[in-house]
């Protein structure tokens, strides 16, 4: 399914992942940035990953009736959120509950869920020609519940970097929820538990397990996997549910057997994770136009729902040369520059008082004198 303030790289984890195949090269782990400074390499990718969930909304009307559509949006949902969610958790290591870190985490996470939990609740209101539907802050609507998620992940980032084996411990509490029907929709627990497998990576990893896959050899290696995934996704779109993919069902509510959840966790992660490392092993290091834009990932992702709601409402989707090619191009085209804007400096400035709160007077002047904070980024 993880924007906010400037973050900076954060502090080397002590311990190495319990998932990597291959151990780190024999060498220190490059210096951070220093103060103030970003790393390009995951702003590059935090905006490729948003310019992927806007173009995968955008697709989800043209998939009736086209298989190739189909087969895109099932690749891009393989591992869009998965690498986001990694990301999170990598920029989550620093997080150890002191009272900074809670401010930044009610700011920069919860009121902004109670914010766009309700306007995206009175917006569907308007669009879906629902008046009824009600406001429920325990039943995530639409793009929020990444924000109950990561709510969720953070406060349990303490607990993961101190068990012995966090990252089966967490597969298997994925496992365990894809067969748990009665778990409900509060907090979308569901969704939380089914992903949070690429949460306790994110929080394991170290910059030299990002160098790895950053390689001229995984870079050439990736445009076959690639090509194959998009193969196989082909194959895949009159076989099986996409909704496998969003993690968010059980196995019951799927209608398949119970022992396909366990098989189902673990299949769908290492596909997840092999995309996730091709993909990241394209995103460049240096600066590019589009290194600024990282900073504003959270807007993109939480503005750009509103676009997509409204093309339902005016039937933007309705002429039919847009459900050809020409149209799928014009769609790809329209959701990228639209995702990019709203990541902008501007847009920033005019939505920072509901996504990045200062909400100063709510807390006491006293609180964790004696630390340094380092801002802890609130991104998908």
């Amino acid at each position: 399914m993880s924007p906010p303030p400037v973050p900076t790289t954060p502090p080397p984890s002590a311990s190495s992942p319990s998932s990597a195949s291959a151990s780190p090269p024999d060498r220190p782990d490059p210096p951070p940035p220093g103060p103030g400074h970003r790393d390009a390499f995951f702003d590059n990718a935090k905006y490729l990953a948003i310019v992927l969930v806007a173009t995968g909304h955008a697709w989800e009307p043209l998939r009736d009736g086209s298989r190739a559509a189909s087969a895109l949006y099932l690749l891009v949902y393989a591992f869009h959120m998965p690498a986001f969610i990694v990301v999170a958790g990598y920029f989550s290591r620093g997080f150890d509950a002191s009272p900074r870190r809670l401010r930044r985490l009610i700011t920069g996470v919860a009121v902004p869920y109670v914010v766009f939990e309700t306007a995206y609740t009175l917006f569907t209101r308007w669009t879906d020609h629902a008046p009824d539907r009600r406001i429920s802050l325990l039943e995530p609507l639409y793009l929020t519940w990444f924000l109950a998620a990561l709510f969720i992940w953070r406060l349990t980032a303490p607990v993961w970097r101190s068990v012995r084996w966090p990252l089966p411990l967490a597969l298997t509490l994925a496992a365990l929820a894809s067969v748990s029907s009665p778990i409900g929709d509060d907090l979308d627990l569901q969704r939380t538990l089914q992903f949070l497998p690429f949460f306790v990576l994110g929080l394991s990893l170290r910059p030299a397990h990002f160098a790895l896959v950053r390689r001229r050899a995984v870079r050439i290696a990736a445009v076959p996997v690639f090509a194959g995934a998009l193969v196989l996704a082909y194959w895949a779109v009159p076989r099986m549910t996409g909704a496998w993919f969003y993690h968010r069902d059980s196995v019951q509510e799927l209608g398949a057997p119970a022992w396909s959840g366990p098989v189902m966790t673990l299949a769908l992660f290492g596909c997840s994770l092999l995309l996730v490392a091709c993909f990241l092993s394209w995103v460049p290091g240096r600066r590019t136009w589009f290194t600024a834009l990282g900073a504003g990932t959270l807007y993109g992702y939480l503005l750009h729902g509103f676009v997509v709601q409204a093309a339902g409402h005016w039937n933007w989707y309705g002429p039919a040369w847009v459900h050809g090619p020409l149209g799928a191009v014009a769609v790809t085209g329209v959701a990228g520059t639209v995702v990019t804007l709203l990541c902008t400096a501007p847009v920033r400035r005019l939505f920072r008082f509901v996504v990045e709160p200062d909400m100063a007077w709510a807390f006491r002047r006293d609180e964790d004198r004696g630390g340094t904070e380092r801002r802890v980024p609130a991104r998908p």
